[in-house]
């Protein structure tokens, strides 16, 4: 059967949808196969359940996922009362839970719905599904007494009503009541009880929720700029000067269409990130003339204008109560409330105790997971983006700021990044107060404080190539150079480039700068292929050309303990075009001397080689080619005999098989740089930045064990 968690409430504006969502998050790390049922409804489709069904790729049948809406409800309980009503949405449940190893329930809104004691109805549906129950309190504008009171009373209201309660949660609680909060319930409570402060950045509106609302025409504008927050609204009625002193960042300006002048005025703010708007909403259904929006679509690419028939006054009343909702139109919003939900909830207490056992099958989505999830660690890290003005890579710093992943600094010229940050509608925090969250900040290599310290550095470090200090100034300014220095001197804890750069603009200067490790003879590369039930980890397809039997014993060695790192269990197969003793030449003999080499380095692990790729991964091919080998069938790390072969293979697998390709990553280096391909999607560079800071832990902690070591040697000595 099933495990299945019930999301619920009290009553309306507690913001529980960044819960379910983050509940989500933590089943489908678990298990596979995850539903979402939301047993009543007050239309076909909810916004909630097709944000769920689109971000986690569920493939049940979308009506499948919902029982009823609550006109029907509400006739079935007239009709032929509760006990009809509660079977029949159980029944559509049983549909649902058959079909999955968990299921997310979405309990009632509290919005309008008619039902009669709506708490009592989430209670008996969390019961008759067998579900735990996790009650949402909202604390929007309550002071703390009437928080840690509502807590109390809906803990005892559902316990008192049967229900086995998972944990209890305070959201939107005030972030100045949230110490206090947490402290007093937490002394008074027989389960987990987790205070989530609020957040205005999810209960911002969207440019696109504006625009909805108010049936505004959109005449500029892209589906990233319809995106952004609405931080506050700003009406323009003042002459431009002292209107531009009123802007302020993610502001949407409300303004006659006959104010051309701040309809420009705000653009060219916007386009010079002093401030980035959020958009210009035009009143009284004015349009301005050809030639003054042609300025506009040039000044601000991408952020939208739009126009109203109503004047600024109706405008304004319609737009009072508009409140900020997590969907499919705003991604960036379930970012943010992931992001919350992981930093104030403790999500290995509440996995543990949903009781979920670890699926065997390993999923993409999963793995992904897994990688933000140990990236965050105890303590971010710090990780440095030299390409700080290529668009994707900023796509992704706000996704890895919005999910607490890493501190991130970007290298460029300080206006020319936050200009194209403005452009992009992005929020990146950079000028934000330093908190427990991860931050941003950025770095001009020409301007920086840094570059002489650097240039000096670089030159002792390439003394024996003839390199001056004088030289080296002009070296260590670009973007590259800079940011290996950085993590060489500790100011940064890895780094990752090649979104624009080629792999040996990245790679050069780690190799001349960081070096390789004291175990590794070369530096090379793995991609994790995520397949739809399995990691497997292919080494080495971008890096070195055409290794010799050495060098290729290295690099399998070097992958299989990179695979261990990521959790994939290391079964090494060294790849050739024969298998086992059946060919012969010098392409298969190299192979041959490197699993030699790998059995007398590293006894420890299980290899095999020469091996086709079939034999490798198919059990059915194996038991004829290799009958009794413990990798044959079963290998997880596949090392190819050269680039060509390599590089081919993944981009094959990768667009034949749909796989989810995460690398290069680098191995063999004293310090994690990983390039990307310039291909690299944003959910590809979010999990290359997510692997280094992974690496940079497993560095730190390293160089701590032989910190330790030493000293406990000294000791021992002085003894």
């Amino acid at each position: 059967m099933a495990r299945s968690v019930y999301v619920t409430g009290i009553g309306r504006g507690d913001g529980r949808q960044a819960v379910e969502l983050g509940v989500m998050e933590l089943l489908t790390r678990q298990v596979d196969r995850v539903g979402v049922f939301r047993p009543l409804t007050h239309r076909r489709t909810d916004h909630v359940v097709e944000l769920l069904r689109g971000r986690y790729r569920l493939d049940l049948p979308a009506e499948q996922m919902y029982g009823m809406t609550y006109e029907e409800a509400i006739a079935l309980l007239a009709e032929r009362g509760p006990d009809e009503l509660v079977g029949q949405l159980v029944d559509r449940f049983h549909q649902v839970e058959q079909q999955c190893q968990a299921v997310l329930v979405l309990g009632t809104d509290f919005a309008a719905t008619n039902i009669p004691d709506e708490l009592a109805v989430n209670a008996r549906l969390a019961n008759e599904f067998g579900a735990l129950l996790l009650p949402v309190v909202g604390g929007h504008r309550e002071s703390a007494d009437t928080v840690v009171a509502e807590v109390r009373n809906a803990y005892r209201a559902y316990t008192d009503l049967g229900c086995n309660v998972l944990a209890m949660i305070a959201n939107r609680v005030a972030g100045r009541d949230k110490q206090e909060v947490q402290r007093r319930l937490a002394a008074r409570s027989d389960v987990p009880v987790y205070v989530i402060p609020d957040e205005p950045a999810l209960s911002a509106p969207t440019v696109a929720q504006v625009v909805e609302t108010t049936g505004a025409e959109v005449l500029l504008g892209d589906a990233a700029g319809l995106a952004r927050d609405v931080r506050r609204f700003l009406f323009g009625g003042a002459m431009l000067p002292n209107f531009l002193g009123a802007l302020t960042e993610g502001c949407m300006v409300i303004t006659p269409g006959d104010r051309a002048d701040l309809l420009i005025g705000s653009l060219a703010a916007h386009s010079a990130g002093s401030p980035p708007i959020a958009g210009v909403l035009l009143t009284m259904g004015q349009t301005p003339g050809q030639d003054v929006m042609r300025l506009a679509s040039r000044l601000a690419p991408g952020t939208p204008v739009a126009v109203v028939p109503d004047g600024s006054f109706p405008t304004a009343t319609g737009l009072s109560t508009l409140e900020g909702r997590l969907g499919t139109t705003s991604p960036r919003k379930a970012e943010t409330a992931l992001g919350l939900f992981e930093l104030h909830v403790d999500t290995a207490e509440l996995t543990s105790r949903i009781e979920l056992s670890r699926s065997e099958r390993v999923t993409p989505m999963m793995f992904e997971h897994t990688l933000l999830e140990r990236a965050r660690g105890t303590e971010l890290r710090e990780v440095v983006l030299p390409e700080g003005t290529e668009e994707r890579v900023l796509r992704a710093a706000e996704v890895l700021l919005r999910r607490n992943v890493c501190h991130l600094t970007l290298l460029g010229h300080e206006d020319a990044v936050r200009r194209r940050v403005a452009e992009l509608g992005l929020d990146l925090g950079l000028d934000g107060a330093q908190t427990a969250r991860a931050r941003a900040r950025i770095i001009d290599p020409e301007t920086s404080p840094l570059r002489d310290r650097f240039a000096e550095r670089y030159a002792e470090i390439r003394s024996h190539k003839g390199m001056t200090v004088e030289a080296a100034q002009d070296v260590v300014t670009d973007v590259s150079y800079f940011g290996t220095l950085m993590v060489q001197e500790g100011l940064a804890d890895g780094m990752v480039s090649g979104a624009v750069h080629s792999t040996a603009a990245t790679v050069r200067p780690a190799f001349e700068i960081i070096r390789t490790s004291p175990g590794a003879m070369i530096v090379s590369s793995v991609f994790f292929m995520c397949l739809a039930d399995r990691v497997l980890v292919y080494g080495d397809c971008a890096v070195n050309p055409d290794p010799d039997a050495e060098q290729l014993a290295d690099i399998a060695i070097q992958s299989a303990d990179t695979a261990a790192r990521f959790g994939v269990e290391p079964r090494v197969a060294l790849l050739s075009y024969s298998t086992g003793t059946s060919g012969s030449g010098a392409d298969v003999d190299k192979v041959r001397k490197a699993t030699e080499l790998v059995r007398s380095l590293r006894p420890d692990l299980l290899v095999e080689g020469p091996i086709q790729y079939d034999a490798a991964v198919e059990p059915a091919v194996a038991a004829t080619k290799l009958p009794g080998s413990q990798v044959a069938g079963r290998a997880t790390v596949l090392i190819f005999p050269d680039l060509n072969t390599g590089n081919n293979t993944y981009k094959a697998v990768q667009r034949s098989a749909g796989a989810v390709a995460v690398g290069p990553v680098l191995q063999g280096l004293r310090k994690p740089v990983n390039d990307l391909s310039r291909g690299a999607l944003v959910q590809d560079i979010v999990n290359t930045v997510a692997i280094t800071a992974i690496q940079a832990q497993q560095a730190a902690a390293q160089q701590a064990a032989a910190a330790e070591a030493t000293q406990q040697a000294e000791k021992e000595q002085q003894s």
